[in-house]
């Protein structure tokens, strides 16, 4: 029977998010830092006599990132034919990186397969080439982030908190989100040395998440965010009972995609079975 290679594949947050003047290829640079949480996909990987993917949630297409990573890999190394199945619980057009962490986790479970796996760098131009957060998924933990996601510098993660996490009810697209920003007017703010959150986004994001940053404050968050492009709303608490009561007020309020979360300093590792 063929081995399993496994790995979770985690979410992350934005916890500063600035961007940059569209240059003339049409991308725009970023000042970001990154934080992974203990939210998760799971990606499960075994040899076959030809590549398949399947997914057990209808949001994700057929051709997709890891699809993307999985082709690209090929390119610098013989990875053989796969069948790879994919379970989603990290919401789409959310901000919450699922689909670029999930293609990350193919490309360290394909190299956990091969014998003489590529260079560090060969992995991160793969990486780079699928999508600007995905290099991020291959360090995890939290990094300040620059360019167009291919300069990272790790740094600590000072304090942990509980988080709460709400999906509204509206998604947002990365691309219309980027060119709605594109109509305005604003100065691209350096980083800052303070644990305050920030998100340029936070300018064009739908009316809902705004009421929603102010739901969690009045639920007792000391802050809140929008994570990413958007459509997820984070906020932070001291402690997880206050968290937790948080989250049990919102579904009341039949606001029922909810999340509690902590921030994971550590990439879970490839197993196989």
């Amino acid at each position: 029977m063929s081995v399993t290679y496994s790995v979770l594949c985690p979410a992350k947050i934005n916890l500063f998010l600035a961007v940059g003047p569209i240059d003339r290829r049409g991308y725009h640079p970023l000042r970001t830092i990154f934080q992974t949480i203990d939210l998760f996909d799971e990606l499960e990987v075994q040899l076959s006599d030809s590549d398949s993917f399947t997914c057990d949630h209808e949001s994700v297409p057929a051709d997709n990132t890891v699809t993307k990573a999985r082709r690209l890999l090929r390119e610098i190394m013989p990875l053989p034919p796969v069948a790879i199945r994919l379970k989603k619980r990290i919401p789409s057009e959310a901000g919450l990186g699922g689909g670029s962490s999930d293609a990350a986790g193919l490309i360290r479970i394909a190299s956990a397969m091969v014998g003489n796996p590529p260079s560090t760098a060969e992995l991160l131009s793969v990486a780079s080439a699928i999508g600007a957060d995905v290099p991020f998924f291959l360090v995890g933990g939290r990094a300040k982030g620059e360019g167009y996601g291919e300069k990272l510098e790790a740094i600590e993660t000072p304090v942990n908190h509980e988080l709460v996490l709400i999906k509204p009810t509206v998604g947002c697209s990365t691309g219309v989100m980027y060119r709605s920003l594109d109509e305005l007017d604003y100065s691209w703010k350096e980083f800052s040395d303070e644990d305050i959150l920030y998100n340029d986004f936070e300018r064009v994001a739908p009316a809902e998440c705004a009421y929603l940053r102010k739901v969690l404050k009045e639920l007792g968050a000391y802050d809140s965010g929008l994570t990413g492009s958007g459509s997820v709303i984070f906020g932070r608490f001291l402690d997880g009972a206050s968290a937790h009561r948080a989250i049990e007020s919102l579904r009341q309020k039949n606001l029922v995609e909810t999340f509690f979360c902590t921030y994971l300093n550590a990439m879970p590792s490839v197993v196989t079975r």
